[in-house]
């Protein structure tokens, strides 16, 4: 599979939508190339997955109800290759049990059904932030540095991250967060702030995502066994990175 490309200044972001209900798609492309952006759609993961094998994307935007290879099972493929490339799922409304699972398998963000395509905007626009660099926070101010708690290191011009030289292979809402509990490390940070650093949105009521993505980014830090570093939760508060040797 292909990685897909940083976004360019001179060419418009391409998008890839993955959703069989064909008047939703045709609506929201032409909403979205009235935006300025490149957008191709496909209305089954077997079709996306042939598609991304022979272009390139900047962003997908996967609904997880679809006929024969559903949004999850190809996210799941998508996060297992070598690539990376920032998803949108669309999940029906009220069912929390298709977000959390989206994010678990590594989902940038998630938007219910049905969406007001301004809202849809909003955070397409800001996955692309993300993945540019961008940001109102620490992370362009340090663009050339690399940044490090014990054994723990993000390079954050390469947006890579290591524990004991061991690549740490994180979404970017995960390199987000990290980054941000770096910048605070010894002391807590909120959700409201690791939400709007992390995902460019404000945190809603009942929303979880951002739970959801540090559990991850603590399971894949596990993984690499005992890493020196811990991300506890802080009771009212939100989340620190502390030390732990």
């Amino acid at each position: 599979m292909t990685r897909s490309d940083a976004p360019s200044s001179s060419m418009p972001n391409r998008i890839l939508i993955v959703d069989d209900d064909r008047d939703l798609s045709v609506m929201l492309a032409e909403f979205l190339r009235h935006e300025g952006f490149d957008v191709a759609h496909v209305e089954d993961g077997t079709a996306a997955l042939a598609i991304l094998e022979t272009r390139q994307f900047d962003l997908l935007i996967l609904d997880i109800m679809l006929p024969g290879l559903n949004g999850l099972e190809l996210l799941r493929g998508l996060r297992q290759s070598t690539t990376y490339l920032p998803v949108m799922m669309l999940t029906a409304r009220g069912d929390a049990d298709d977000r959390i699972a989206g994010l678990e398998l590594g989902a940038d963000d998630y938007l219910p059904k049905p969406f007001d395509p301004r809202e849809l905007l909003a955070r397409i626009r800001a996955i692309l932030r993300r993945g540019a660099g961008g940001t109102s926070g620490s992370t362009t101010a340090k663009a050339e540095e690399i940044v490090r708690l014990g054994n723990l290191i993000l390079d954050l011009r390469r947006r890579r991250a290591s524990i004991d030289d061991r690549p740490l292979e994180l979404t970017s809402a995960e390199f987000r967060i990290l980054n941000c509990l770096l910048d605070s490390q010894g002391k807590p940070v909120d959700r409201h702030a690791l939400t709007e650093q992390a995902l460019g949105r404000q945190l809603t009521l009942y929303d979880r995502a951002i739970d959801t993505h540090v559990s991850n980014l603590r399971r894949k830090m596990e993984r690499l066994g005992t890493s020196g570093v811990e991300i506890r939760a802080v009771r009212g508060t939100g989340y620190e990175l502390i030390e732990t040797r």
